[in-house]
């Protein structure tokens, strides 16, 4: 009874490290196995290249506010580098569909990726080929990094490139979409104030083809001379003095009205052509949204894969899955065993 007791695995009383010595052979033989295996999977790995382009966003989407306004703050340098606001804006566009698509149609990476065209799930294949081998991520120092990785290290860094200048091209497109909904409606609101003012400015040379061009001054003048025509008995000046005397009368306070009016109105076109001119800039615009750090060159050296770290760790992995097995299967033929006693 003592010496069946000592032939069978007891995990309480047996040295682990001994278990695993009366194993080693089966141990080792999987481990060298998983190894070799794992050696050879890692050589059919296409070896792919990575490419980086590092770029901070702006803080200012318009180019008016930061060069045209009277009126600026910080926010609105032009030259000044965007925080984390603007950074996960950039990601944003750098994720859309738009960015996208003009990349896989550009770079045709349906071919590219050798994706199956008669496939049911053709793009599905190709988004998640894409987004496995083009990353973007947001930097401790609120830059965006975007990463290509592909067989043909040309390749990716043309691709980063592109997504890099694509964003402004968006972005562009974007704001542009806006802001030439908000130029239409200053430049309708311009338009019609000018046409009042030409309006005015008529009515008002109608009034001065009168002869009325100043009605404080010409009334005050007249008034004088017309006093020196009566005390000089001078009925005949005195009568032609009258007729302008009444000419001021009849239309002076129209020419008053007219003038502060177009005074008033001449100051908030100042103001309105002011925006005009923002609007404009804005509708216009086509400038860059971005500060890049790096563009991306062709990598002289693979990046993905590394196969040293995929043999390791799958051997690593298959030493430690095997010793679990065995230790499972020896204690289950251990209660086997005591169940059948």
């Amino acid at each position: 009874m003592s010496t069946e007791k000592n032939q069978a695995i007891n995990f309480d009383s047996i040295s682990f490290i001994a278990f695993l010595y009366q194993k080693r052979k089966i141990i080792l033989s999987v481990t060298i196995a998983a190894a070799v295996i794992s050696a050879v999977v890692s050589l059919l790995i296409p070896n792919k290249y990575k490419s980086t382009v590092i770029m901070f966003p702006t803080t200012t989407g318009s180019i008016a506010k930061a060069l045209i306004a009277e009126q600026r703050t910080g926010k609105d340098d032009i030259m000044q580098l965007g925080e984390e606001e603007q950074a996960e804006q950039m990601l944003q566009i750098l994720y859309s569909d738009k960015i996208t698509n003009a990349i896989i149609e550009k770079f045709d990476l349906m071919n590219h990726y050798k994706i199956d065209t008669t496939s049911k799930y053709k793009y599905t294949k190709l988004k998640k080929e894409y987004e496995s081998n083009i990353t973007f991520k947001r930097t401790e120092y609120m830059s965006v990094r975007i990463d290509v990785l592909d067989t043909d290290p040309q390749m990716a860094a043309d691709i980063a490139n592109e997504i890099a200048r694509l964003y402004d091209e968006i972005k562009n497109e974007m704001l542009r979409e806006r802001s030439k909904q908000a130029f239409e409606l200053v430049e309708r609101e311009y338009n019609n104030f000018l046409a009042l003012i030409k309006m005015q400015e008529d009515s008002l040379a109608k009034i001065m083809s009168y002869g009325v061009f100043d009605y404080e001054s010409q009334s005050e003048m007249l008034m004088e001379q017309y006093a020196i025509a009566l005390a000089k008995n001078d009925m005949g000046a005195a009568n032609r003095i009258q007729q302008k005397l009444d000419i001021l009368a009849k239309y002076g306070a129209a020419y008053i009205s007219l003038r502060e009016k177009l005074d008033n109105e001449r100051k908030n076109l100042a103001v309105l052509k002011a925006k005009y001119d923002e609007a404009k800039v804005d509708a216009e615009q086509n400038m860059t949204h971005k500060f890049v750090v790096n563009y991306a060159t062709p990598a002289e050296k693979k990046s993905y894969p590394v196969r040293w770290l995929i043999v390791t760790v799958s051997t690593v992995a298959t030493f430690l899955l095997s010793i679990f097995l065995i230790v499972v299967i020896e204690q289950f033929q251990r209660v086997k065993l005591d169940l059948n006693k």
